[in-house]
């Protein structure tokens, strides 16, 4: 990874998730646009890293930017960056747009709406396994880039967890084909800006790499996280 990548990360997971919408991620050559996230945060009773530092869990108290690939339930691998000790971003969702035909073989579908439409499809359709855990996300075989131009982001409650159910940390590109799951009507969408311009709610930076960031909305950053005791 280069050293100017290193502050984009090293920050909250709930700030850097919807920044990464847009983003690319390729493994091997293959991947596309990220369409969907979900951050976790180091006092998030739904995250891995909340009851401290286990030999599991160990990558999401390293180097960000690292990442940090688990097995669900015994079943699929999952994906996730990480950004400040103990929080990390699960890409849930890619918008494909290279190495199809690979992707393609692998997940046995000739529909690019599921190629990559979920964090256990995702890692299926790229290759990625527990030997990818820590590595860098800018390094081979991984290749990260900024986003090529803006698009609406919508947020709202995350799949699959029990607890901290309500936290609106689940991000993704709206009106995009791609998601792993359509976020409901009722969840807010925050609408694409001109060049580092401002929005109610919002705040853009420049990306790291001289691109934009998009940071998180008004209400996930002043949402309070409990611990879990």
């Amino acid at each position: 990874m280069t050293t100017n990548m290193q502050p984009f990360f090293q920050r909250s997971a709930i700030e850097v998730a919807p920044e990464l919408i847009g983003c690319f991620l390729f493994y091997h050559g293959a991947g596309g646009a990220i369409v969907e996230t979900e951050a976790y945060e180091l006092d998030d009773p739904a995250s891995h890293s909340v009851r401290g530092l286990t030999e599991r869990n160990s990558a999401m108290f390293g180097q960000p930017g690292t990442a940090y690939v688990y097995r669900s339930y015994g079943l699929h691998f999952c994906l996730n960056i990480v950004c400040r000790r103990g929080s990390a971003v699960l890409i849930r969702a890619l918008e494909p747009t290279a190495g199809l035909a690979l992707m393609q073989k692998r997940r046995k579908t000739d529909d690019v709406t599921r190629l990559c439409s979920g964090p256990g499809r995702l890692c299926q359709a790229l290759g990625v396994t527990l030997q990818d855990n820590q590595r860098l996300i800018g390094e081979r075989p991984f290749s990260f880039s900024p986003p090529q131009s803006r698009a609406a982001v919508i947020s709202g409650r995350r799949i699959g967890i029990s607890k901290a159910v309500d936290l609106p940390w689940r991000f993704g590109a709206a009106g995009s084909r791609y998601l792993s799951k359509k976020f409901a009507t009722h969840e807010t969408a925050t609408p694409p800006q001109g060049d580092l311009g401002e929005t109610k709610g919002a705040q853009y930076q420049p990306f790291p790499s001289g691109s934009f960031s998009l940071q998180v909305s008004h209400l996930a950053r002043k949402l309070q996280l409990r611990r879990v005791r």
